[in-house]
């Protein structure tokens, strides 16, 4: 999905022109999308049961520990966020190693924890985010990784080394990272707007467009967002900052068109909704996709936002490990990592990746990295940007808080 680079140049200029501007001035399981493809040689593989003895499990820590480099024991179950990888990149590894490949997506972190963690989902590879890897570990959801059959990890830039959410990298490879902010139609905004978690809250500033107006399905982010705008840190584990958040969403919910995860981008090029709640990437390619790309403009807003790093995982009971420590190990190949960026906008941690883009003679790459990473997108600076980290046994009131606001 290569974009034009002079659409690229110029929604640049649009973020910096309106950043002048601005200057003057449920329950806790949330239902997710699902599809679902296979190769053309083959059908999808049944997904097999996996076994409770201590036995059987030193059994199945052994087979994984042997996975050879490029070795499959099946078809590819990926179990991954809505619109994050393109399925043409499925269909060409499941092509290259002559197994199938099934799809499912979730909209959140807490969709898809319970039933990884419940066992017997069926699914290979998981793309947690950074916080999310660290309950997964500590829950034993996800398994420890055979380096041996993914040499192409070298490939990950060192910036990306000593994470705190697995501090050996034993369990998880980053995948992609990028930003949570704002999205907004200005052709029915306009753009002398302030840059703020306002825009969505503060109904003096945006109760004209309330029925318009849409946030993530997302307890961490959404909660995360409030917190952001009332001052605190999106990691917060004080419980009087926690009902202030929730106070303020149950206040702001009944101004929504909807909580939702997977159609926030859509929501916003389709007119169902004119500010929106989202994903960089996700925004990015949904603006660009349009012949009136100039109209919308994304930032994080001036109190700080999320900045995340999404990793593949390999569940604990995966029925196929090998063709997930294969798939892992060709997905971080330096073509493979430039073509995931090139497909969803969003930054990559490989390096190798990086390495090739910079050899486009064109200048594509470099205008597009240009465009994911220009510091007009942080309103508040680059260092009001925070990462989600796991609050423990807090993360329950999170959760609770979300589904309470909502109502």
């Amino acid at each position: 999905m290569r974009k034009s680079v002079f659409k690229l140049l110029a929604l640049l200029a649009i973020f910096s022109f309106v950043a002048v501007a601005c200057g003057d001035d449920d329950d806790s399981s949330s239902e997710s999308s699902s599809s679902e493809s296979s190769s053309s040689e083959s059908s999808s593989s049944e997904s097999s049961s996996s076994e409770s003895s201590s036995s059987e499990a030193t059994a199945e820590e052994a087979a994984i520990n042997d996975c050879e480099l490029g070795e499959t024991d099946g078809d590819l179950a990926m179990y991954n966020w809505a619109e994050y990888i393109d399925e043409e990149q499925l269909a060409e590894f499941a092509e290259e190693y002559g197994i199938s490949f099934t799809l499912d997506t979730y909209d959140s972190n807490e969709a898809m924890q319970p039933i990884i963690s419940a066992g017997n989902s069926g699914y290979d590879v998981i793309v947690p985010s950074d916080y999310m890897v660290s309950i997964l570990i500590a829950a034993g959801s996800i398994q420890p990784l055979n380096f041996d059959a993914i040499p192409n990890a070298a490939n990950i830039s060192a910036d990306f080394s000593g994470l705190y959410y697995d501090p050996d990298g034993a369990y998880s490879v980053p995948y992609q990272w990028g930003t949570t902010g704002i999205g907004v139609n200005t052709a029915v905004v306009g753009t002398d707007f302030p840059r703020s978690w306002g825009l969505i809250f503060d109904p003096e500033i945006s109760g004209a467009f309330d029925g318009q107006i849409q946030l993530l399905n997302d307890p961490r982010e959404t909660v995360g967002a409030a917190l952001k705008y009332l001052g605190y840190s999106l990691n917060s584990t004080s419980e009087e900052e926690l009902a202030e958040a929730e106070a303020l969403l149950s206040a702001t919910a009944g101004r929504l068109a909807a909580f939702n995860t997977d159609s926030a981008d859509e929501f916003l090029t389709s007119g169902e909704t004119v500010i929106g709640h989202g994903y960089s990437g996700d925004m990015f390619v949904q603006f660009l996709d349009q012949d009136n790309y100039e109209d919308y403009v994304y930032f994080v807003p001036e109190e700080g936002g999320t900045k995340w790093i999404d990793n593949m995982a390999i569940v604990h009971d995966a029925p196929h490990p090998c063709t997930a420590h294969t798939f892992i190990n060709w997905l971080l190949s330096a073509e493979q990592g430039a073509a995931l960026t090139d497909w969803n906008y969003y930054d990559t941690p490989n390096q190798a990746a990086l390495d090739l883009m910079a050899l486009d003679e064109e200048g594509y790459y470099d205008d597009l990295l240009d465009f994911v990473r220009n510091p007009e997108l942080f309103a508040g600076g680059v260092e009001s940007l925070e990462s989600i980290e796991d609050t423990g046994d807090f993360e329950i009131n999170y959760s609770d808080a979300f589904v309470n606001a909502k109502g």
